[in-house]
């Protein structure tokens, strides 16, 4: 029998996170899960997935400890099941805290400058530098938001993954394939 395993991508906005996870599900011929995978929250919330965003993105209030408590448990058990099944990349999801005791986890954060994400985002939804800073700004502030609300820790810690890699100027063809030597030295498969 294979050994099933999981992969968890954190990313700051910019890297190229979503690209270099579907290359790496690629490289290790599994499936790839992100906010796409959530449509069973949408249909039970009655909510797009740019809801659901916002809600998990705002800061603490009574109706968002209701709420995004619900949605998070939902969604937890959500990745973990997809796991216990099959193995996978998650992407973001706090991949990093639903799976730091599973041994056969392997926990990546990609970085990258600020230069290098703010020109990524400015061509990739095609606005000007300032606008890009400020939703790059923006959307990290969410992200950390959420993933101190439910993990009680900081995603910029190293010490909750196994890889931390500054993605600047590499391509992400090359970055997945480096983590997919990586994840099958660690895990042994």
């Amino acid at each position: 029998m294979e050994k099933k395993f999981v992969v968890t991508i954190g990313r700051e906005f910019g890297t190229g996170g979503r690209q270099i996870a579907t290359e790496l599900a690629k490289e290790l011929g599994v499936e790839l899960y992100d906010k796409g995978l959530l449509k069973q929250l949408e249909e039970r919330y009655d909510m797009s997935q740019e809801d659901i965003d916002k809600v998990k993105g705002m800061k603490k209030s009574w109706w968002f400890e209701t709420v995004s408590q619900d949605l998070y448990n939902d969604e937890e058990f959500i990745v973990r099941s997809l796991a216990e099944k099959e193995s996978c990349v998650i992407l973001g999801r706090t991949g990093f805290h639903i799976f730091r005791d599973n041994p056969n986890a392997f926990k990546v954060f990609l970085i990258a400058d600020k230069a290098f994400r703010r020109d990524k985002v400015a061509r990739r939804l095609n606005i000007n530098e300032g606008s890009a800073d400020l939703l790059i700004d923006k959307v990290d502030e969410a992200r950390e938001n959420f993933t101190n609300t439910f993990s009680g820790k900081s995603r910029y810690d190293a010490r909750n993954y196994d890889l931390v890699l500054n993605v600047a100027g590499l391509e992400p063809k090359q970055i997945a394939q480096f983590i997919a030597e990586c994840v099958r030295e660690r895990i042994g498969i």
